[in-house]
C-alpha cells in the first residue's frame, strides 16, 4: 500500500484533504520525488512510497517532537538535502500553530517555509475540507511565508458549500 492511501485511511478527511491538494497542486523540487510526507522515523518520503503494516506499527512508537532524534534526525537530514536547491519551497499542509512540524522546517526551509494562512484557527477537519473544496474548485489557495505569521487565532469560520 502507498503511504499516502494507509495515512489517508488512518486518519480520513485531514489527510485526504492533504494528499488531494497536493497531488493536484505540487510542483516538484529538483529531486522530482513530487509530494512528500513526513513521517515519524523516516524523514520524507514520497506519498507514493510503499508500505507494510511493519512500517506502519514502527511509525506509532515514535514521538513527534523536534528534540527527539528518532524524529528530529531523519527529517533534518531529508531537509537538509532539499533546502540545497535554492529554488525549493516547502508548502506545510500540516498544523503551523504547534512547533512539532514547524521548528524543524524553519530551521533549514526559512522564508522557504509557506503556508495557507487561510489554516489560521482551523482544526484538522475543517482544514481537510478547505483543501478538498480548493481540488474541487481547482484554486489553488494562496501561501505566505510561516517566518513571522500569525499562527494562532480565532476559530475561522466554517467550510460551507461551495
Amino acid at each position: 500500500m502507498a503511504l499516502g492511501e494507509a495515512f489517508s485511511f488512518l486518519s480520513g478527511l485531514y489527510f485526504r484533504g492533504k494528499l488531494a491538494y497536493a497531488e493536484r497542486f505540487t510542483r516538484p523540487p529538483v529531486d522530482q520525488r513530487g509530494v512528500l510526507v513526513i513521517t515519524t522515523d523516516r524523514g520524507l518520503m514520497a506519498a507514493d512510497a510503499p508500505v507494510g503494516p511493519r512500517e506502519l506499527r514502527e511509525f506509532g512508537t515514535v514521538d513527534i517532537r523536534p528534540d527527539h532524534p528518532q524524529y528530529r534526525e531523519p527529517l533534518a537530514r531529508d531537509l537538509g538535502r532539499l533546502s540545497q536547491d535554492a529554488d525549493a519551497e516547502v508548502v506545510l499542509l500540516g498544523s503551523v500553530a504547534t512547533g512539532k512540524y514547524v521548528d524543524v522546517l524553519l530551521e533549514f526551509m526559512g522564508e522557504r517555509l509557506l503556508f495557507p494562512p487561510e489554516f489560521v484557527g482551523r482544526g484538522d477537519m475543517s482544514r481537510g475540507a478547505l483543501l478538498l473544496r480548493a481540488v474541487r474548485e481547482g484554486k489553488e489557495l494562496a501561501y505566505e511565508p510561516v517566518a513571522g505569521a500569525i499562527r494562532h487565532g480565532r476559530r475561522a469560520a466554517k467550510v460551507g458549500p461551495p
